[in-house]
């Protein structure tokens, strides 16, 4: 798949979730295997740009092309400057979030909440193309709420503005992320335009993707919560679809070092008290369903320095390797 002249090989992309595809993030799942990924959303409101979560929002020094950055507001002057500015950053690719149901992001008519305003969009997407020499692309729902899926009608004027590809998770807005995604509205979205559709919406296995894609005619799939606690799952992915055989899991003491290698790169990007706190919800993440991972979070987030953090992680996948998971929580 291309996105303007960037191949997008494996076609299998890390989505935007904001508060979790951070730099460090990314370049985790770009070295596992994923094809892009792009950043977590970033504001239109130039009133942000110099705060240090949108200054790290917006660092991409030392990250491997093409590297995407989501933009979201409701303005199109506004978004157009945004886009540029980002471009001017390092964006090589400029992504529209029209797709976050987020109740502080729908109120103030951002994310998911344009889709009820198609003429709005329409504005917004031929603003943001004008303003940028690299590709754009968008991020949609298939609609406001089931009475009112209007992802169809959203793709052809995407597709007219001069939208480089199209990314759809599987669910209305109303939906949040209860149910199962709605492959036959992606298909249907595919079929009516002919740029690359990006199929979105509980991808979370090897077999699941190659499902996906059959049954939506998309370009690439997108994963998205699938991949948090489990960055592999792009290498997975990846194999499959171009072998048909299916890699073996990571052994504990394989995930172990990636996991160390991630918590490295969050203390280093973020300094040591920032990145301690951040890598919590990771460390819940990558323990989810593996033996006394309870006991392990409990212990894990009373850690306040880098050293503790990592000690601890190396002693509950160690004995996880050596069968003596149950140990570890007794000393816990």
């Amino acid at each position: 798949m291309r996105i303007g002249p960037h191949s997008i090989d494996p076609p299998v992309v890390l989505a935007p979730m904001a508060g979790v595809t951070d730099k460090p993030f990314r370049q985790l799942c770009k070295r596992l295997g994923a094809g892009l990924a792009v950043s977590e959303m970033t504001t239109a409101d130039p009133r942000l740009w110099t705060t240090r979560k949108s200054l790290k929002r917006m660092d991409h020094a030392g990250e491997p092309d093409p590297i995407s950055v989501q933009i979201a507001g409701y303005d199109p002057a506004m978004l157009a400057e945004a886009a540029r500015y980002n471009v001017d950053h390092g964006a090589q690719i400029v992504d529209i979030n029209m797709g976050c149901p987020a109740k502080k992001v729908c109120n103030v008519w951002s994310g998911s909440a344009l889709l009820q305003d198609e003429p709005l969009v329409g504005r917004i997407l031929d603003a943001v193309v004008r303003s940028v020499d690299v590709p754009v692309t968008l991020k949609i729902r298939t609609g406001w709420n089931r009475d009112h899926r209007n992802g169809v009608a959203i793709a052809r004027i995407a597709e007219a503005a001069g939208i480089a590809a199209l990314a759809v998770h599987g669910r209305t807005r109303a939906d949040l992320y209860q149910g199962e995604a709605e492959y036959e509205t992606i298909a249907a979205i595919k079929a009516a335009i002919r740029i690359p559709v990006l199929a979105n919406g509980d991808v979370d296995s090897p077999a699941k993707a190659r499902a996906v894609l059959e049954a939506t005619r998309a370009d690439a799939v997108m994963v998205g919560r699938a991949a948090q606690g489990r960055p592999w799952i792009f290498r997975e992915v990846a194999h499959f679809l171009a072998t048909g055989e299916t890699l073996a899991s990571p052994s504990p003491v394989e995930v172990r070092d990636i996991l160390l290698g991630h918590l490295d790169a969050l203390y280093a990007f973020y300094g040591e008290p920032q990145g301690v706190r951040i890598a919590r919800k990771h460390l819940g993440w990558y323990a989810k369903d593996r033996p006394e991972n309870a006991a392990f979070r409990a212990v894990a987030n009373r850690a306040e320095s880098a050293a503790e953090q990592q000690r601890l992680t190396r002693e509950y996948f160690d004995a996880l390797a050596a069968g003596a998971a149950g140990e570890f929580a007794a000393a816990a």
